[in-house]
């Protein structure tokens, strides 16, 4: 499968990223080792994770989606020079003392990961989100020493506005420090205002790399929550109802007519999208099933045509 340059971190990855938050939570370990199985043999090869997943699952205290991943490379010889690995620090866990992006806790949590993960070197690490309590001076320098020290290729961060990213960038051109070179935002075809805009704007102005989370908005971009009776489809069910309005069904409505025409389902064709989208280097997707891994191949093949796009992005408007 054809790979794509991740901003100017030296890595390429393939068109859909893996989300791990699944691994620990709604699969199991077996199931977990299926689908990651699926997707390196369809040619994908990025997979996202966090040192705080799956903590909010009950009997989980977080790490263990990475222990996951770890214990599938362990089982896979030569898996680990096949695939892309980013994790995240800096989410509350909800522990007293941990969390936030400060020299004590990254230098932490990083080994944790890489114990956890079972890797020398994590290929892209994220800060899970901005930590105003922290300079940012402290957090780069931080991250300064790790890429030094070979523990850390290159960083991104999520869930910043434009206005955080650009700090950081200027503290990094003005210190000599590491850059922040990918951005993992929350974007999808319903939820867009975050990101296009400023944020994108200076996405590519800076030239980051940009990888989509929520990318099917929680599922319902699937177009299986269509009424109350569906919310107990899954885990995630209770959330569709912010996505019962006039918006969210125009949105269903456009997707599902797109699918029609290239005779596929809503999910691929929201995948398809944010593929084609300028500024968007790959959508982050989760799978608990084989089924699902194999329409991600599916999605990357898709060719979307002006008229799908128009389609597609006035719908709701």
């Amino acid at each position: 499968m054809k790979t794509r340059p991740l901003g100017n971190t030296g890595l390429s990855i393939a068109p859909i990223v893996f989300g791990g938050n699944v691994f620990g939570w709604t699969i199991d370990e077996k199931t977990s080792f299926d689908v990651l199985d699926a997707f390196v043999d369809l040619g994908f090869n990025a997979i996202d994770t966090a040192d705080v997943y799956s903590a909010w699952a009950p009997c989980n205290s977080g790490g263990e989606s990475e222990t996951i991943i770890g214990n599938w490379l362990r089982a896979r010889p030569g898996m680990r020079d096949r695939v892309v690995i980013f994790t995240k620090v800096g989410f509350d866990s909800g522990v007293p003392g941990e969390g936030g992006l400060s020299r004590r806790w990254i230098e932490q949590a990083v080994e944790g990961s890489r114990r956890r993960l079972g890797i020398d070197s994590i290929d892209l690490y994220f800060s899970h989100r901005p930590d105003p309590t922290v300079a940012l001076e402290e957090t780069l320098a931080t991250y300064d020493d790790l890429i030094k020290a070979g523990a850390v290729k290159a960083i991104g961060l999520s869930g910043a506005t434009a206005g955080e990213l650009e700090d950081a960038l200027n503290v990094a051109r003005t210190d000599g420090l590491p850059r922040y070179q990918v951005l993992q935002p929350e974007y999808n075809l319903y939820d867009r205002g975050s990101y296009d805009g400023a944020l994108r704007d200076l996405c590519m102005k800076e030239e980051l790399g940009v990888v989509t989370y929520y990318s099917l908005a929680s599922g319902f971009l699937t177009g299986k929550y269509r009424s109350e009776d569906d919310l107990g489809k899954s885990v995630r069910g209770q959330k569709m109802t912010q996505y019962f309005n006039y918006r969210g069904f125009a949105v269903l409505d456009a997707l599902q007519a797109v699918a029609n025409r290239h005779g596929t389902e809503a999910a691929q064709i929201a995948l398809a999208w944010l593929i084609a989208k300028e500024g968007v280097t790959a959508p982050i997707a989760s799978a608990t099933t084989v089924t699902q891994v194999q329409s991600f191949a599916q999605a990357a093949g898709l060719s979307l045509s002006r008229e799908d796009m128009e389609l597609l992005e006035g719908a709701g408007s």
